[in-house]
């Protein structure tokens, strides 16, 4: 079974930060390591699936025309939007995964740090919604931490292999880590160096 709302909420109860994405070195770095992965300098249109309080959002923001972030914690999604009220681009909704994924198409899809909260079943379908969602160049990027999580239906490697076996696309950036692992898979297979001509 997919982790349940409560428990989500309950992590936002009385604390804006409660991974403390904006404190510890280890989100930070590993947030600037996300945002070097990307292929591309710049997207047309962004989903972050599970934004938290949205300060890898805010980043994302910087990249693109068009961001969509969803979470599921009415705490996190009311941060979120606090955090990203600057970007008249971005907008943050209250979802909960896979049921209630975006009809919109989209160039990148960022699955950070959520895979391992669902269980086969709705992890499959939320590969299925991603196939469905990319456009015709579009990129996943995915990251997860690699050490087992108390009450998680399954862990990194389990999520990445899925990813990677369902999706059947090229890819395009393997960064792994004892903490985590990262992920890049394109519609587009060429690397950033043979879009520049240097290949």
């Amino acid at each position: 079974m997919s982790v349940e709302d409560r428990y989500f909420e309950g992590l936002f109860a009385g604390n804006d930060d409660p991974w403390a994405f904006r404190e510890r070195w280890y989100e930070q770095r590993k947030r600037a390591i996300t945002l070097a992965a990307l292929p591309r300098p710049h997207y047309r249109s962004i989903f972050e699936a599970g934004c938290a309080n949205g300060e890898l959002s805010a980043e994302l923001a910087g990249r693109c025309d068009r961001l969509l972030c969803c979470d599921t914690a009415t705490a996190a999604v009311k941060l979120a939007s606090t955090r990203l009220s600057l970007f008249e681009h971005a907008e943050v909704r209250q979802s909960r995964l896979p049921e209630d994924w975006p009809e919109e198409k989209f160039d990148l899809i960022v699955f950070s740090e959520i895979g391992y909260y669902l269980d086969s079943k709705d992890l499959t379908e939320v590969i299925q919604h991603i196939s469905q969602s990319l456009t015709a160049d579009g990129q996943l990027l995915a990251c997860h931490w690699r050490p087992p999580i108390d009450g998680c239906p399954l862990n990194a490697r389990q999520v990445h292999d899925m990813l990677h076996e369902q999706l059947h696309l090229p890819r395009l950036v393997l960064h792994q880590e004892a903490d985590f692992i990262l992920e890049v898979w394109s519609r587009e297979p060429r690397s950033v160096a043979a879009l520049e001509g240097l290949r």
